[in-house]
């Protein structure tokens, strides 16, 4: 064999590895429309065997090649180093998207997050604490405690999902990074095993623990503003300096008006990126079309065999779900107070006479179309 050729050869193969290693698991052409997860942590997996497979093979045939053709050498050279560079530094999940250096919060009076926001909130042990989806929507994950215990706050802009988790594996506490993502979803790996985990459903997917399952936290959508009104001691997440610029990237994320290819809001119904709500009972999933519930305000339905009546606030931004009692209670909504013939409740389902019985909350979620019913196979429609 021609010695010279073992350098080009190893070249090429570490270059398309560093580009295979990164395009599977980052929203690229084509790459998230492909069932390519398998393929994507196997690399990620052998990824120091590769190298050292096509660094080898480049050392053996460096001093041949250099001496035939310097300049060629030298060329290929820097040109692998700056794929290795890029695809590595600058293109990585974890090297674009950073955590917050320090998570503060301030309550109503310190605050300086504008009331018309939209938050992720959370109730937990009597305290309550909502966090900004323009900040965390570009953090990915915010680790934090309400009410004493760890919290994990997630946001995917491309499918516009916000999921709050314990992040516990096996009952013990662990620490996850940003590794890509998989049909336009967030993907975590956890520091423990290095199983990989979807943001929209907490499941581990690929890894020794595939098929795990991390604790869903209850969490609410709301705008800050009416989040005051139902918690007025919350405290709320305040913005990191050190991120001001990808912050006011997503300024206008919160009201559908960002145009980005990834992130951009379809106003027509049942599109790609249409705003849905979803729900899941047991098996059974159902989409309710954003625009039809600003049209209705509170939709009385059933998922699977559960009945529920959804809410939306008069600030066309919050909404709330809550069980009804049975298929026959027909649920009205005037001035953020729902009504079930002469018995009514608040937004968080607290019944304004004690004798009557709160409502059940139900975990609802804003999310895109095309990523309700990519996780939601057998999802019906509202």
């Amino acid at each position: 064999m021609n010695w010279k050729s073992l350098f080009y050869i190893g070249a090429t193969g570490l270059a398309l590895f560093e580009v295979a290693n990164v395009y599977f698991i980052m929203p690229m052409p084509g790459s998230q429309r492909m069932g390519s997860l398998d393929a994507a942590y196997f690399l990620h997996e052998w990824r120091w065997a590769f190298r050292a497979i096509f660094g080898a093979t480049m050392a053996a045939g460096f001093l041949p090649a250099f001496r035939a053709k310097r300049w060629l050498a030298l060329l290929v050279l820097v040109a692998v180093g700056a794929v290795i560079f890029n695809f590595n530094f600058k293109m990585a999940a974890e090297k674009m998207f950073y955590q917050p250096t320090v998570v503060r919060m301030a309550d109503s009076t310190e605050n300086k997050v504008g009331l018309d926001k939209l938050v992720l909130g959370i109730e937990l042990n009597g305290q309550a604490k909502a966090y900004p989806i323009q900040y965390i929507g570009y953090h990915h994950q915010v680790r934090d405690t309400v009410g004493g215990e760890p919290v994990m706050v997630t946001y995917c802009t491309v499918c516009r999902t916000g999921r709050v988790y314990a992040p516990k594996v096996n009952g013990e506490p662990e620490d996850f990074r940003l590794v890509g993502m998989d049909h336009f979803n967030a993907m975590f790996e956890d520091a423990t095993t290095k199983s990989w985990w979807r943001q929209v459903t907490g499941e581990a997917v690929a890894g020794p623990l595939k098929g795990a399952q991390l604790p869903e936290i209850h969490a609410t959508q709301t705008s800050l503003r009416e989040w005051f009104v139902l918690y007025p001691s919350s405290l709320v997440m305040q913005a990191d300096s050190t991120f001001s610029e990808d912050y006011a990237n997503l300024d206008t994320y919160d009201f559908g008006v960002e145009r980005g290819r990834l992130t951009r809001t379809d106003t027509l119904s049942w599109q790609e990126k249409s705003w849905v709500v979803g729900i899941e009972s047991g098996k059974a999933s159902k989409a309710f079309d954003w625009n039809r519930l600003k049209q209705e305000r509170v939709i009385n339905d059933q998922v699977g065999e559960r009945p529920v009546v959804i809410a939306l606030a008069d600030d066309d931004k919050s909404f709330f779900a809550f069980e009804r009692p049975d298929a026959a209670a027909v649920f009205s909504l005037k001035n953020d107070t729902l009504f079930n013939g002469e018995k009514s409740w608040n937004l968080l389902g607290k019944a304004c006479d004690p004798a009557n019985q709160d409502l059940i909350k139900i975990t609802a979620y804003q999310e895109f179309w095309h990523s309700w019913m990519t996780f939601h196979p057998y999802t019906t429609r509202y």
